[in-house]
């Protein structure tokens, strides 16, 4: 049986510090060979660019890749690796931020077993490295957000979960998810129903 979510979210920025608790999202439906197109839109519904997703299992573990390329000539290129034993726990992310769409490029590499997180960035004209040893929690969420979104359970309101974010120094903050309302929409002559979750960032007490 063929199984098809789609999810509009949007992030929104905040800096409260604070000290909620992280909830590991349980795995609902289990992942597998995926492949998705993408279209990145700005709030004035002007396309920003286009993504490709590439997913497949393998030896226990599920890689996903998600590449988009903007049409200024910007690439966000990230892939993860994840396990899903109950509930779903990353194994590494590599994440590639370049071109005209961000003003600080970077690449970022974490293993979340170890705790160590690369961050190589410029600055100044010159390539700088980061390298710091983290406390990682379970429930990390870095390149897992969307297959995290469709796992949520349907009657929780709300869930959290951590995430790994390079300023370009690496560290903790927290996603608060929030459910909201189905809302239609179409492609061609398909209707379907979009769950809308707002994702608020907050920042997490620092475990380096």
């Amino acid at each position: 049986m063929t199984r098809r979510f789609w999810f509009v979210w949007f992030f929104l920025a905040g800096a409260v510090a604070g000290a909620l608790r992280a909830e590991s999202v349980a795995v609902r439906h289990p992942e597998g060979v995926v492949r998705g197109f993408f279209v990145l839109r700005a709030p004035d519904g002007s396309i920003l660019g286009n993504g490709d997703l590439i997913q497949f299992a393998r030896g226990g573990r599920v890689t996903s890749r998600l590449v988009f390329h903007f049409r200024d000539g910007s690439l966000h290129d990230e892939t993860a690796v994840y396990t899903e034993n109950g509930r779903y726990q990353l194994v590494s992310d590599h994440l590639i931020q370049r071109g005209p769409s961000f003003p600080h490029p970077m690449e970022v590499s974490i293993d979340a077993a170890s705790g160590r997180v690369t961050v190589r960035h410029r600055e100044d004209g010159k390539e700088r490295v980061i390298e710091q040893q983290m406390e990682l929690p379970s429930d990390l969420a870095n390149g897992l957000t969307l297959t995290l979104l469709k796992n949520i359970d349907p009657d929780a309101i709300s869930a959290t979960v951590s995430m790994v974010a390079a300023t370009p120094k690496p560290r903790l903050v927290r996603l608060m998810i929030t459910r909201g309302a189905d809302e239609p929409f179409s492609i061609g002559h398909a209707s379907y129903k979009a769950t809308r979750f707002n994702v608020k960032v907050e920042m997490a007490a620092s475990r380096a």
